[in-house]
């Protein structure tokens, strides 16, 4: 069914409406403060911005060393222009993930409206998209690899355009580019992507050699190239490569070792059970009470799935057995396809078993894996949509029925995430704690040393006492020093060895959770005259 110009315009419009609304009530508040890899995230993107280097010394490394097993740097770099005009804040480092949501939702408007030629079902997927609780809360907080599926998407769509269009190519290769720096897990899957897709493009004879294809290959290479030049030097075969321009660091620890066909049946076995429980134990990626996209989708998708690739199926069955019968070729040539028809399916299949090549060769979690949910909830859309708009007892009205169903969800999700899931949420995020460190320093001029529970985890103190990096750099301590995940004992006039037993020294201020409450240091406190002020469930101790 095509629906008019006007009407088509008005529905898109309220719906993206009400989906960006989910996303940016209470931005500034909810989820509050900070998870440990944003703030790190948060933290390399201020020192970048102020002295051109890295939270390790790097000179704008391609990759960050940050924990020492490394961490995806394009979160950090889209947030510079941020932090320049707004300074350094948690709502401000959320802004490239709430952006490149937003756009996701239009582009899989787009995508589906222009490739598939279907209006309604265009909003259906854009909405299905929408109020997935997974796209809600990876927009809403910034961890550095959820940007993945979106750069990947964006890559896909102009893939396709450049059909059409070739200098749309050059927009392709640059999201697929950026998409290595996004999340490096997905490395071992995007060559094979953009192969799967020429090799259709190929055989549909809708692609040719032209000055596009060739400059966007060139940069699709050049994009590519510091991340091979980054495993040579992790796997011993070059030496580190560090300009005052730019670097390519040696890590600590490479995980490289994590990829194992061994464990290929355990890691498959760990995907299905993410994707059939929408869960995967980590309160930041989703919940038990909603999962990824309703837990009742499940059905929807496996239907969708096997609606959607029966009649490429079909077809290919029937051209295999008439070329046998024949001995035919097509003469099909680029010039006879101006209009071409790509198949939307086909894409999102690749795609989707990228994610789980990916899922059965490392043992992943929902983040790790998160490339496979677009293409996951498109597939639910379709078999959401097919089932209501193709079957002859059905009355062609009744595609609003689910809708109703997946609205009345979607509102079910937005009342739970912004009471008992922020709640929550806020206690794992470490509420408090950046009022605490901002207190402690506006009232310890004089203080040579403030004591931080090792709760609060270094990274989350790094992101708001923002020490220049040099001086950063001279007087981090660390434990476990190499190790893939460093711990950091102390830094500047922080220090996170805060032992419950022992009494406060009188002279340093202290930033402590509530699992000091009934502890001899904080006894010791109130003998020797502190103050205190409560910040959520953080007090910090000042002496008089």
């Amino acid at each position: 069914m095509i629906i008019d110009k006007k009407h088509r315009l008005i529905l898109f419009w309220i719906t993206l409406a009400v989906l960006l609304f989910a996303r940016v009530f209470m931005f500034f508040s909810v989820p509050a403060d900070i998870n440990q890899d944003e703030a790190f995230a948060g933290y390399n993107a201020y020192t970048l911005l102020h002295s051109g280097k890295d939270s390790f010394g790097y000179s704008f490394p391609m990759y960050l060393t940050a924990w020492g097993s490394g961490m995806n740097a394009l979160e950090s770099y889209l947030s510079i222009p941020f932090v320049a005009l707004f300074g350094l804040h948690v709502w401000v480092l959320r802004i490239v993930p709430l952006l490149a949501s937003m756009f996701s939702l239009v582009v899989v408007y787009k995508l589906v409206r222009e490739f598939a030629a279907d209006d309604r079902f265009a909003l259906f997927a854009m909405f299905f998209t929408g109020i997935m609780p997974w796209h809600i809360m990876l927009s809403r907080w910034a961890l550095e690899s959820n940007l993945a599926p979106a750069f990947l998407l964006f890559g896909m769509y102009f893939f396709m355009r450049g059909v059409k269009n070739e200098r749309f190519y050059l927009l392709s290769a640059l999201f697929y580019g950026l998409s290595l720096y996004a999340y490096a897990t997905i490395w071992i899957v995007v060559p094979f992507i953009i192969l799967a897709q020429i090799i259709y493009l190929i055989a549909k004879k809708m692609i040719r050699f032209s000055r596009y294809t060739i400059a966007s290959t060139i940069l699709l290479f050049l994009l590519a190239l510091p991340a091979m030049l980054f495993l040579l030097v992790n796997k011993g075969v070059i030496d580190e490569i560090s300009t005052p321009f730019f670097s390519i660091p040696r890590l600590l620890y490479f995980r490289g070792d994590e990829i194992s066909f061994s464990d290929i049946p355990a890691n498959i076995k760990n995907l299905i059970k993410i994707v059939i429980t929408g869960n995967d134990g980590l309160y930041w990626n989703s919940t038990e009470e909603f999962g990824i996209m309703y837990k009742f989708s499940i059905p929807f998708t496996v239907i969708g799935l096997i609606a959607a690739l029966y009649p490429h199926i079909k077809t290919l069955n029937a051209r295999i057995n008439n070329r046998i019968a024949t001995g035919e070729k097509s003469k099909k040539t680029v010039k006879d396809n101006k209009e071409p028809a790509i198949s939307v399916t086909f894409f999102m299949t690749v795609q989707l078993l990228a994610g789980v090549v990916i899922g059965a060769l490392i043992s992943v979690n929902i983040n790790r894996v998160n490339i496979i949910f677009i293409p996951l909830i498109y597939f639910t859309a379709y078999g959401v949509y097919y089932i209501f708009t193709h079957f002859s007892f059905m009355r062609e009205r009744l595609v609003f029925l689910p809708l109703v169903v997946y609205i009345f969800c979607f509102v079910q999700f937005e009342i739970f995430y912004f009471t008992e899931y922020k709640e929550n949420i806020n206690q794992t995020f470490c509420e408090g704690i950046g009022d605490a460190v901002e207190y402690a320093k506006e009232n310890s001029d004089d203080i040579s040393f403030i004591y931080v529970t090792p709760n609060a985890n270094y990274a989350r103190v790094l992101f708001y006492a923002r020490p220049d990096v040099d001086n950063y750099l001279d007087t981090v301590r660390y434990t476990n020093y190499p190790s893939a995940f460093l711990d950091v004992y102390a830094f500047d006039r922080y220090n996170f060895s805060v032992d419950p037993n022992s009494e406060a020294d009188g002279v340093s201020c202290y930033i402590l959770d509530s699992s000091y409450d009934n502890t001899g240091i904080v006894a010791s406190m109130a003998e020797k005259g502190y103050k205190s002020e409560v910040f959520k469930g953080f007090t910090v101790y000042t002496p008089n």
